[in-house]
């Protein structure tokens, strides 16, 4: 599954410079923050509650299922008939059951009578249906037949209704599927876990004017007897799979399809009339279907694969086996009004599902626990799939803007989780479904691979996908491919990544001798409250890269830091020569470099010898530190200043990052204007270099960079780029002169595409009038805005500006039941939270968003409330320690410009 991107994170990371500060200075910092945290009870996990997984005694061979939905009365019947396995003799059947009424169930043991359930206990809390007979089922093979009604839901999840609009302007609905995690339930009874597995028949009873899909390929479609409206639709026999990758769509669309060079059929269906905009999704879904198998060394095993548009969809996409489901927003591209930057998206959400139909539905995690394997390692391999469709795309360095640096923020807090989580209760698997599990997963996952090298590890994927094929496997199944294929302590390595929380702050410090350079090296644990206080610090083992200014793109030296310390000799490096740590920014550690060191580097950042993606990592370690109060945020905004001829599109999409999340914490205090005028500074030459047009030879990223650039002087306030946006604006409006995708903000109403409605939303928000922010936010919760992207209209709102932040505050708790009740036990609840609180540094705000969710529980999203409420100390307490430093420099800095 792939989770829809929200607008970057607003507390995205802070750094700094200079030797270590005194510990004692990082003990009383880090002690009083972590008493904070204490005193409002956000150091710890509330218990988990008791959970048992079900009982083996009875389990399914193959699912023959047949639904009928209603798309009027937004119900649905249903007639299930399961070839079962007792493995135990027993008087009753325990499976998983949602929001579903059982109206008769019967078990026929094979060449026996049936005998008929005579009760049904419903356990609501666990979701769980138990099935009651008057006699003991004997050990074999038997029929298990359920009839059954349910509701198409209006939560987006398990089997529910998608609202749409014809193209003559009529409201329809479609019937749809979203299974994982632990929603397939609500579509029929089953044994809805991950391990168990079965073949599924399944077919769909529609109205002949619809389109009917599943997993498979339709094999029969004839008249419903009882309604000469309807049709029966059969669909062919599925693999052995897993009960949350099964799924039905039932609606109006059209499509585009060709075969992939292997002979697949692949399809991309839209929404009535947009056909055309299905055209590069296809295209990309083509070439990476053979990519995988190339790689993976194993074919694709159906004969088709289906990628589908859907209206109300609360993910970003989902990898059913065959039948893969989308926003709209992640899989049409209109080739004249989408942006470069929606392309990119589209490109990488179709790696990423298309991945999961080896890794994940193929060969399937064994329990919930070992979600971030799926997750992680796709959100790896989409990288690689588009760096190999679109090498222009750069998409490796963006990589650590987008994933790597976000993974980072999140677990340095007190309130992360290892990658590895024990799950038990299905409230507790959408807590994992977050920057952990998909970002710091394919971060180690990208470094083992640069340990293992490319070669050993496509040898220990093709051992993987092999032996456990249509079966489950676990973590260290992995590892212990990846460990044979190798000859490298694969587990030892990875499991000080996997199955603790944190990451390590490698501390470097040189010295000459003669012709050689020796360094030392120091690893402890970054905490984004400054220094780790504990009795025993965890320690990891580091693959550690180090480049010197001789060939900066190679690396000199390859080591594993296995231990608290280590001396490492680097044979001859001229006395002038720079040394980096972490070729690449692959490792997944911050540096923090001695004051020679790190003074060696900058012209590197200056005259571009640095490859960009080191200049890149450079600059976010030293903003990190910064706010963990290890170096002062002053040093950092000297070396932002040094990217003054900076060209690549990724490095100042992180320095832009950066200046907002210190623009954020800086609105709390009467010198705002102050950084705005820093960052105009820094943003104006780059800006006059781009200009507002495209240039004969450009490509994808100076398309990305000017959107980004244009966009972050016209929030600062530039008046040049603030006249002549309002300049072109009218134009647009006036039918004169068509604004670039890339540029473009027009009016939510005429917008057809929902890229440009979302576009337009998440943009809502930034305005400063009071009344106009309310309306907003009346405006997110309207019929208008789909139910999915409600959370980033607010989210624009609590990002534009302090006023709005405290609006939108309100707006949450004066609207929380209908929120609530919108995205109860999902992770856009996480989202909308995260989104909302996390910009404030006021400590009592940490106290009040605490209280309200004590008395407004959001189970799935207990611990985003506690990261919220940590960064929010976070905050207060850099504001407090920076605050008059920064006002100072920057004053210091008007009345005596740098020059250029």
């Amino acid at each position: 599954m792939w989770l829809a991107a929200a607008a970057p994170s607003l507390a995205r990371r802070l750094l700094f410079l200079g030797p270590p500060p005194p510990p004692l200075l990082l003990l009383v910092f880090s002690r009083s923050s972590r008493r904070r945290l204490h005193s409002l009870g956000l150091a710890a996990m509330p218990e988990k509650r008791p959970f048992e997984r079900l009982p083996a005694d009875v389990s399914p061979i193959n699912y023959s299922l047949c639904l009928k939905p209603d798309l009027l009365d937004f119900t649905f019947e249903g007639k299930l008939e399961a070839a079962a396995q007792v493995r135990q003799a027993t008087n009753q059947i325990v499976m998983n059951c949602a929001d579903i009424d059982i109206i008769t169930a019967s078990y026929a043991p094979e060449g026996d009578e049936e005998i008929h359930a005579t009760g049904f206990n419903y356990q609501n809390e666990d979701e769980k249906v138990t099935l009651s007979f008057p006699s003991t089922l004997q050990t074999g093979t038997g029929t298990l037949k359920i009839d059954f009604v349910g509701e198409l839901n209006d939560k987006m999840k398990g089997f529910y209704r998608s609202k749409y609009t014809t193209p003559s302007g009529e409201v329809r609905y479609a019937a749809v599927t979203q299974f994982e995690a632990t929603d397939a339930r609500r579509a029929f009874p089953c044994w809805d876990e991950p391990a168990i597995k079965a073949t599924f028949d399944i077919s769909l009873v529609v109205p002949k004017d619809r389109v009917a899909l599943s997993n498979m390929n339709v094999i029969d479609r004839k008249p419903y007897p009882d309604d000469e409206n309807l049709v029966e639709v059969k669909f062919a026999r599925t693999p052995v799979m897993s009960t949350y990758l099964v799924a039905f769509v039932v609606g109006e669309y059209d499509f585009v399809e060709t075969r992939s060079k292997d002979g697949v059929c692949v399809r991309v269906y839209t929404p009535v009339g947009k056909a055309e905009q299905g055209k590069f999704a296809l295209e990309v879904a083509a070439k990476t279907l053979p990519f995988y198998k190339d790689y993976f060394n194993v074919p694709y095993p159906l004969p088709k694969i289906d990628l589908i548009a859907i209206a109300d969809f609360a993910a970003g996409a989902m990898e059913n086996w065959g039948l893969v489901t989308y926003r709209e927003t992640a899989l049409l591209i209109d080739p004249k009004n989408s942006c470069s930057s929606s392309r990119q998206w589209v490109a990488l959400v179709v790696g990423h599902e298309l991945a999961h139909q080896w890794f994940g539905n193929l060969v399937t995690m064994e329990w919930w626990t070992h979600l971030w394997l799926n997750e992680g390692f796709a959100s790896w391999i989409e990288y690689l799939c588009v760096d190999h469709c679109f090498p222009e795309y750069d998409i490796w360095t963006q990589f650590v803007s987008a994933d790597y640096t976000r993974a980072q923020e999140l677990d340095a807090l007190d309130n992360s989780h290892p990658i590895e989580v024990s799950v038990g209760h299905p409230s507790e698997v959408d807590e994992i479904f977050d920057a952990i599990s998909y970002s710091k997963g394919a971060s180690v996952i990208r470094m083992l691979h640069d340990y293992i090298g490319d070669k050993d590890f496509k040898k220990g994927m093709n051992m993987y996908l092999t032996k456990f094929q249509q079966k489950n496997a676990a973590t260290e199944d992995l590892w212990e491919s990846l460990e044979n294929a190798s000859g490298k302590p694969i587990a030892a390595v990875m499991n000080t990544w996997t199955k603790q929380m944190g990451f390590p702050l490698i501390y470097v410090e040189a010295e000459q001798v003669e012709d050689d350079r020796l360094l030392r090296l120091s690893q402890k644990k970054f905490c984004a409250g400054g220094s780790y206080v504990g009795e025993d610090c965890p320690q990891w083992m580091v693959p550690i890269t180090i480049s010197t200014s001789e060939d900066p793109n190679q690396a000199k030296l390859k080591i594993l830091m296995d231990k608290p310390e280590m001396n490492v000799v680097l044979k001859n490096v001229k006395p002038d020569q720079w040394v980096k740590l972490n070729l690449g920014t692959v490792g997944f550690y911050r540096t923090q470099y001695s004051s020679a060191m790190l003074e060696s580097l900058l012209p590197g950042i200056r005259d571009l010898s640095l490859p960009p993606v080191d200049r890149l990592g450079l600059q976010n370690d030293l903003f990190s530190l910064a706010r963990a109060g290890i170096i002062s945020t002053v040093e950092v905004l000297k070396v932002m200043e040094a990217f003054v001829n900076e060209p690549n599109y990724t490095v100042w999409s992180d320095l832009s990052c950066n200046l907002g999340i210190l623009s954020t914490l800086l609105s709390h205090t009467d010198f705002y204007e102050e950084i705005q005028e820093f960052v105009k500074d820094v943003f104006s030459p780059i800006g006059e270099r781009l200009g507002w047009d495209p240039k004969p030879g450009e490509g994808h990223l100076d398309a990305l960079l000017r959107g980004l650039v244009l966009g972050k002087l016209g929030k600062a306030g530039h008046k040049a780029t603030l006249e002549e946006a309002r300049r072109r604006f009218k134009d647009h409006v006036e039918g004169k002169q068509i604004l670039s995708a890339d540029l473009r903000s027009p009016l939510h109403k005429q917008a057809d595409m929902q890229e440009e409605k979302n576009r337009i939303e998440r943009v809502l928000g930034a305005t400063l009038l009071p009344d106009l922010i309310q309306k907003v936010l009346t405006f997110a919760l309207s019929e208008e805005v789909r139910p999915q992207d409600t959370v980033s209209v607010i989210g624009g709102v609590a990002g534009g500006s302090k006023h709005g932040r405290k609006a939108a505050w309100k707006f949450i708790k004066d609207n929380w039941e209908e929120l609530y009740n919108r995205y109860q036990g999902g992770f856009l609840i996480s989202r909308l939270i995260k989104l909302s609180v996390e910009g404030f540094a006021v400590d009592k705000m940490a106290g009040e968003v605490k209280a309200f969710f004590e008395s407004h529980p959001a189970p799935s999203a207990e611990r985003t409330i506690q990261q919220c409420c940590e960064n929010i100390l976070l905050n207060a307490a850099w504001l407090k320690r920076d605050a008059e430093s920064i006002h100072q420099y920057l004053l210091q800095r008007k009345a005596s410009p740098p020059t250029v």
